[in-house]
């Protein structure tokens, strides 16, 4: 069963990711934007997420830390769905063979 810190968490981190994509839209959707603000926009959602494993980066998990490689790497590639599949199947699989 899941903690209910853990469901809390999740929903607010989805709900985040949610309303950074959504509000912009709808806040700028009579306004004309630059190629440049489109990206920005697009790549909101990604940094909201990014905050959420950052804390990763200092802890001396070796499972955690190769994750966190194969994510970097799979951003370099890939788009962010594709992107937030591969670090989670990889955090998970190297937390059971590692852990």
């Amino acid at each position: 069963m899941i903690h209910s810190t853990t469901l809390v968490a999740i929903l607010l981190v989805a709900a985040t990711t949610y309303l950074t994509r959504i509000l912009g839209y709808v806040l700028l959707k009579n306004k004309t934007l630059s190629n440049k603000q489109r990206k920005i926009l697009e790549v909101v959602p990604g940094c909201v997420l990014i905050s959420v494993i950052a804390p990763y980066f200092v802890k001396d998990n070796v499972a955690d830390l190769l994750a966190i490689a194969i994510t970097l790497l799979a951003a370099s590639r890939f788009s962010l769905l594709p992107t937030v599949v591969i670090s989670m199947l990889s955090a998970a699989l190297l937390r059971t063979v590692l852990i």
